[in-house]
């Protein structure tokens, strides 16, 4: 636990109870609320506390998950299963989400990759013209032949349709075919966009490529964690390093721990907080997960992002992670990728800190991974962040660590005096 965080009995002491919340919350899904398809019990004991009878939540909360296969209705309503409160598609946030800010794209036609309702996704985020992997194969069936079942009986040339230059790539979340998908956006990297050309190595920077959910690994049924769409990325970086010598770059990296994403998390709070009229600002993010990595890591990297912002006001900052090794700065999105309306909004914050607190029923072993005071510990741990995030000690060093969820709620419910009414 970081220094410098308030007892709950030293805040009970200070302040008298608050009926109105000062505060939002932040929940991860799988490995707080759910095991795969399977709830924590913690979980529905954790949200009985958040809710009033009519199902009201007492203080804005967002579900922040780096899924990203399906729409936020889908999530929004297995959630409310789960939990048994009532959920809306407006408090669920996807590690695609903030993709509906870079309306730059929404015009052009871009790969998508990933599994689920791709082109329904897609659309609902705003992209007018998407082309799965699937389809890209249907259009060139010699590009994928790693799987000899799959390959043409017949030797077939390209559809005579031909399809438009693609502009960008969106990878959405980890594929099922994984040798079909690298395959083919390697190609379309490599060709600027027109995959049944000869590869162009000279062509680079390539065109643009968003990426959501850097997870390298995530907790489901199994006793040990299971491929992420972070695994995926590091293939595809590798493979198009080997192959051209030159890093693979990214427009734009969304899903925890990007700062992007919970700069976008805390608008949806606000939103909430706004549409119940509650007049208190929300001045305290608590980020409620169970991997070190991204909660903990994305929660302490906004914290920091917002003690700088709030330390020189009215100076214009610009959301960054540095790159491991020293190399220059990468920043998480471009200056004029985010439409100016969505720039204003998200400019508009009003918390002061964003605190992590880490849970013991998902990624998180307190077995394995024995926290100590003096660091040395972290220090000695494998970094399992994206290659664009630098490893930090502190950064991975949670304000609160507690057995489950509704150890956290309480915790939270303690150190903000909170008493629902």
């Amino acid at each position: 636990m970081r220094q410098g965080a308030t007892s709950p009995a030293t805040a009970k002491s200070l302040f008298k109870l608050n009926i109105l919340p000062s505060f939002g919350l932040l929940f991860d899904i799988d490995g707080v609320l759910v095991r795969g398809k399977t709830p924590i019990p913690a979980a529905k004991t954790a949200f009985q506390k958040l809710v009033n009878s009519q199902g009201q939540f007492f203080v804005p909360v967002v579900f922040v998950t780096n899924a990203g296969n399906c729409l936020r209705q889908k999530k929004a309503d297995q959630l409310s299963h789960v939990l048994g409160v009532p959920i809306s598609q407006d408090q669920v946030m996807m590690s695609h989400s903030p993709l509906r800010m870079f309306k730059r794209y929404h015009e052009k036609c871009v790969l998508v990759s990933g599994q689920g309702p791709l082109l329904d996704i897609a659309q609902d985020l705003g992209f007018c013209q998407p082309i799965t992997i699937e389809t890209l194969r249907e259009k060139y069936p010699l590009l994928d032949v790693v799987d000899h079942d799959r390959r043409p009986k017949i030797l077939q040339y390209p559809s005579a349709v031909e399809l438009p230059k693609i502009e960008a790539v969106v990878l959405f979340g980890e594929p099922v075919r994984w040798e079909t998908n690298l395959q083919l956006i390697i190609d379309v990297l490599l060709t600027s966009g027109y995959p049944g050309n000869p590869y162009h190595r000279e062509n680079y920077p390539h065109i643009p490529v968003l990426a959501c959910n850097m997870d390298l690994m995530w907790v489901a049924e199994a006793q040990s964690p299971r491929f992420g769409h972070g695994t995926f990325m590091v293939c595809l970086e590798n493979i198009y390093k080997k192959i051209t010598g030159k890093d693979l770059k990214y427009e734009a990296l969304m899903g925890k721990p990007s700062e992007l994403t919970y700069q976008y998390a805390e608008y949806l709070i606000r939103a909430q907080a706004a549409e119940r009229q509650w007049k208190q600002p929300i001045q305290t993010l608590y980020a409620v997960g169970d991997n070190l990595m991204t909660d903990v890591y994305g929660a302490n990297l906004y914290n920091r992002y917002l003690e700088d912002k709030n330390s020189r006001k009215g100076s214009k900052t610009q959301i960054q992670a540095k790159v491991a090794g020293g190399r220059r700065p990468a920043t998480l999105f471009q200056d004029d990728e985010i439409d100016n309306s969505w720039e204003s909004e998200l400019a508009s914050s009003a918390a002061i800190r964003c605190r992590s607190v880490l849970v013991c029923t998902g990624v998180y072993n307190p077995h394995t991974e024995v926290l100590s005071d003096t660091r040395e510990t972290i220090t000695e741990t494998v970094f399992h962040g994206h290659r664009d995030f630098r490893f930090d000690p502190g950064l991975v060093e949670p304000d609160h660590i507690v057995p489950d969820v509704d150890a956290a709620v309480d915790l939270i419910f303690q150190l903000e005096n909170f008493a629902p009414s």
